[in-house]
C-alpha cells in the first residue's frame, strides 16, 4: 500500500507548491464566477429599479391629469385603458393593475406570465399579506431560468389624497445570454493565463524544492557516512538559511564530540582487552603451575637417596614437570599467535590439493572430501589455508564426539571469482543463545581449550578480504562456510 511517509521531502515540497497553485486557481475561478453572477444580478435589479421608478412617475402623471373625485379604484380601467400600453412600450415591461382585493383590473398583456408560467388574474393571499405588513409596502421577487432573469414588484397605487386605490404589478424579463458569453470568453482567456501560471509554478516548484532540499541532502549524506571508528569530515557550508546553518553547526559539533568519544572508547577498549588478556593468561598459566607445585612438594617429602627406585621416580617427576612446562609454552604460543595479525603471503596454490593435504593428518574414516574441480588456483598462503581447514575439521570432530554415526563432509568449489570451503558435521550443533559469541576470543563450548581457534582463523580470512559464516541446528549439526577471493 502506498504510504505518504515514504515520499521524499523534495517531492513533498514540489507537489505542495503545485497543489497550492491549483487550489488558488480554483478559488480565483470560483470567486470570479460568483462575483460575475452577483454583478449581473445587481445590474438587473438596479435596471429594474430604474424602470419601476420611471413607470410609477408616468402612472402618477396619468392620475394627476384626472379630477380628484374620478381617481377611484373602479375607474382605473378607464383611466389606463390606452395609457398602460404606451407606458409598457416605453419602459419595455409588463404592467398589471389590481384592485385592493387582488383582482385583475387591467393589464398590458393578454397572458400574464409570472414565475410559475401560468396565467392568473388574481394576486395570491401570501403576496397581499406581505405587501400589507412590509415596511415599504413593496414585494419584490426575482428568479433566474436558464439565461433569463425575471424581476417582479408589487406596490400600492394612491389617489391624489394618498389613499390606496389599487395594486401595481410590474414584470420585467432580461436575456443574460450576452453576459454569459462575456463570462465564457473571460474564463477562456483566464484559462490561458492559469495554464501559463501553472507551467511557471511547476518550474519554480522544481527549482525551489531542489534548492531547499540540496542543503538537507548534503547533511543527510554526511550523516549517512558517519561512522564511529573512522575519521569523519565536517560540513563546509557557507551559504544557506539560518536553519540550515544551525543544523550544519550542530552536525559539526557532533563530529567533534564523536571524535573525542571514539578516542576515549578506543582507549577504553584497548585497556579492557589488555585486562581481559592478562586475566586469561594468568588463569591459563595457573592451571599447570598447580600440578607443578604439588609435584615438587611431593618429591621433596618423599625423596630418599637410599631408595632403590629413586632414579625411576626422579624420571617420573621430571616428565610431569616437562609436560606442564610444555602446556605453559603452548599457552604462550597461542596468545602470541592470536595477538599478532597473520602475515599476508600471496603464492599461487591449488586449493583442492592443499585442502586434501590438510585432511591427511586426520585418521577418522567418517571424514569425506568433495570438490568440483581438480584444480582451483588462487593466490593464498598455503600454511594459513591448512590452518583454517584443520581448525574447522578439528572442531567438527569434537562436535561429533559421542555420536553413534558421526559424519563430517569437507567441500571445495569455485563460484565466480571466489572459492568456497564448506565443513559440515552431524554433531550436537550450536545453541542459539551463544551463536553470536562463536567468533569472540576466549569463548568456547568445550571443556578444554582457550577459545582462540575460530577468532584466529577469522582474522586470517578477513586479512584476505574473505568471510566466514555458519548455520547450525541444535542436535542436527553445523555447517561452516569460508569464502576467499581467488586473487
Amino acid at each position: 500500500m502506498f504510504q505518504f511517509k515514504s515520499i521524499s521531502l523534495r517531492i513533498r515540497i514540489f507537489f505542495a507548491m503545485i497543489i497550492l497553485v491549483l487550489l488558488a486557481s480554483v478559488l480565483i475561478v470560483g470567486v470570479t464566477i460568483y462575483q460575475y453572477d452577483e454583478q449581473t444580478k445587481d445590474y438587473n435589479i438596479s435596471r429594474f429599479g430604474r424602470k419601476e421608478a420611471n413607470t410609477k412617475k408616468d402612472i402618477g402623471y396619468t392620475l394627476n391629469k384626472h379630477q380628484v373625485d374620478l381617481v377611484k379604484s373602479e375607474n382605473l380601467s378607464e383611466i389606463f385603458q390606452k395609457r398602460i400600453f404606451e407606458i409598457s412600450d416605453v419602459q419595455n415591461l409588463e404592467i398589471s393593475i389590481y384592485d385592493l382585493t387582488g383582482k385583475l383590473i387591467i393589464t398590458s398583456t393578454d397572458a400574464i406570465k409570472p414565475f410559475n408560467n401560468k396565467s392568473t388574474d388574481k394576486i395570491g393571499a401570501a403576496i397581499l399579506s406581505e405587501l400589507e405588513t412590509s415596511t415599504e409596502h413593496r414585494v419584490f421577487q426575482t428568479k433566474v431560468v436558464e439565461n433569463y432573469s425575471f424581476e417582479t414588484s408589487f406596490t400600492y397605487l394612491h389617489d391624489l389624497k394618498l389613499n390606496r386605490i389599487g395594486i401595481l404589478k410590474l414584470e420585467f424579463s432580461q436575456d443574460n445570454t450576452e453576459q454569459a458569453k462575456e463570462l465564457e470568453e473571460f474564463m477562456s482567456r483566464l484559462a490561458y493565463v492559469y495554464l501559463l501560471m501553472l507551467l511557471i509554478a511547476v518550474a519554480l516548484a522544481y527549482f525551489l524544492s531542489s534548492y531547499i532540499t540540496r542543503s538537507i541532502k548534503t547533511i543527510s549524506d554526511k550523516i549517512h557516512e558517519t561512522r564511529l571508528h573512522k575519521r569523519n569530515e565536517k560540513i563546509d557550508f557557507e551559504s544557506g538559511s539560518s536553519e540550515i546553518i544551525t543544523l550544519v553547526n550542530a552536525y559539526n559539533r557532533m563530529i567533534d564530540e564523536l571524535q573525542e568519544s571514539a578516542v576515549k572508547l578506543a582507549q577504553s577498549e584497548r585497556e579492557q582487552a589488555w585486562r581481559e588478556m592478562a586475566k586469561q593468561v594468568a588463569h591459563e598459566i595457573k592451571n599447570p603451575l598447580t600440578p607443578m607445585r604439588l609435584t615438587v612438594q611431593s618429591f621433596e617429602r618423599r625423596f630418599d637417596p637410599e631408595d632403590p627406585k629413586i632414579n625411576q621416580k626422579l624420571k617420573e617427576y621430571s616428565q610431569t614437570l616437562i609436560q606442564q612446562i610444555d602446556v605453559m609454552s603452548s599457552i604462550a604460543s597461542a596468545f602470541s599467535d592470536f595477538a599478532k595479525m597473520p602475515t599476508q603471503k600471496s603464492e599461487e596454490v591449488n586449493v583442492t590439493e592443499v585442502v586434501k593435504l590438510a585432511l591427511d593428518i586426520f585418521n577418522e574414516d567418517y571424514i569425506s572430501y568433495d570438490f568440483d574441480q581438480k584444480e582451483i588456483i588462487a593466490n593464498l598462503d598455503k600454511t594459513q589455508l591448512i590452518r583454517i581447514v584443520t581448525n574447522l575439521v578439528k572442531n567438527a570432530t569434537q562436535a561429533t564426539e559421542g555420536e553413534e554415526h558421526p559424519k563430517i563432509k569437507v567441500s571445495v568449489f569455485a563460484e565466480n571469482d571466489t572459492i568456497k570451503i564448506s565443513v559440515s558435521d552431524n554433531g550436537k550443533g550450536i545453541d542459539e543463545e551463544v551463536a553470536h559469541l562463536i567468533f569472540e576470543p576466549k569463548f568456547t563450548t568445550k571443556s578444554s581449550g582457550m577459545g582462540l581457534g575460530l577468532p584466529m582463523i577469522k582474522k586470517i580470512i578477513e586479512a584476505y578480504n574473505g568471510s566466514i559464516a555458519f548455520t547450525s541446528n541444535e542436535n542436527q549439526g553445523t555447517i561452516f562456510t569460508v569464502t576467499l577471493p581467488k586473487k
